[in-house]
């Protein structure tokens, strides 16, 4: 396939996937949102091994590949501005996701804003982590995978992991990912028009019932303003439509002068998290197999 069918074919896919969702519009109020994203979600594949558990009284899952290294795993934390999102609405990205690592990923239904604030989704993703650390998994077997909110979470967990004493994981993987709660970047004026998906004013919503008062500026906050240096290899990939893109090329410039091995991929004509509809977008697809490979590489798996 030339580059102008590429092209072609993504846009052709990318309208129709506009269709789709512009059928199926945003709620107002947060808890019709919450069912709303969930209505998006896809049944997990049949092959994926489906095991509901409790990590430290945490509602979460376990999701085996049929190939699948026993000696690796994945903490997958989802987005949704820490107010939407489920085990429902990722539980199929997360499960491809498995498939293309070939490890277990333990997909976690951290609380949520604005019932739980900052920092509770910061202390789950935390005790998720020591959770699989105390079962015996290698710190350099994990790799840590979350999309938008999920994705600045992966950071500011591992964070507030080193803090606690912890070692860090093998392998980071940040999508259309959240990084300053502050709502700060270029791509809010150049982007807030192509973007689909995203909206400002939804954005500084779901900060104010995450925060509820704190500080955007703490590292466990808003991961922009931490110190990586040290950090696991970082893959960052953000569409080029993104409300949030500025997010993610700040992170990604912080972290390399900072001397992480960070992977900055800028998708074309993709929108926020498109990997969710990779059933739709072959981008999607491509997406969640460079991920998977990304994993592979970095966490040491067998051959």
């Amino acid at each position: 396939m030339t580059s102008r069918q590429h092209a072609e074919r993504n846009a052709a896919e990318m309208k129709d996937l506009l269709a789709y969702l512009d059928a199926r519009p945003w709620p107002d109020g947060y808890e019709a949102a919450r069912v709303h994203y969930d209505s998006l979600g896809l049944p997990i594949a049949s092959d994926i091994g489906v095991e509901p558990i409790h990590v430290n009284g945490i509602r979460a899952q376990w999701l085996t590949p049929p190939e699948c290294d026993q000696d690796r795993a994945l903490l997958f934390l989802h987005g949704g501005g820490f107010v939407f999102g489920s085990l429902v609405s990722h539980g199929h990205m997360a499960a491809e996701m498995a498939r293309q690592a070939r490890c277990r990923v333990l997909q976690l239904d951290y609380r949520r804003a604005p019932e739980h604030p900052y920092p509770a989704a910061l202390d789950d993703a935390t005790s998720a982590y020591r959770w699989l650390l105390e079962r015996g998994f290698k710190h350099g077997h994990i790799s840590i995978a979350g999309d938008s909110a999920g994705g600045g979470l992966v950071v500011s967990m591992q964070v507030n992991a080193r803090a606690k004493g912890l070692p860090l994981a093998g392998a980071l993987v940040c999508i259309s990912s959240w990084f300053n709660l502050g709502i700060q970047g270029e791509s809010y004026e150049t982007r807030e028009k192509a973007d689909a998906l995203v909206q400002r004013k939804v954005v500084e919503e779901v900060a104010r019932h995450y925060l509820n008062g704190q500080d955007a500026r703490q590292p466990t906050i808003s991961p922009i303003h931490a110190d990586l240096t040290g950090f696991p290899p970082l893959l960052i990939q953000v569409g080029e439509r993104e409300l949030l893109f500025s997010d993610s090329q700040a992170m990604a410039k912080k972290a390399h002068a900072q001397g992480v091995d960070v992977t900055f991929e800028e998708w074309p004509d993709m929108v926020h998290v498109w990997h969710l509809h990779f059933h739709r977008l072959t981008s999607g697809r491509e997406a969640l197999r460079r991920i998977g490979q990304f994993v592979i590489d970095k966490t040491g798996a067998r051959k």
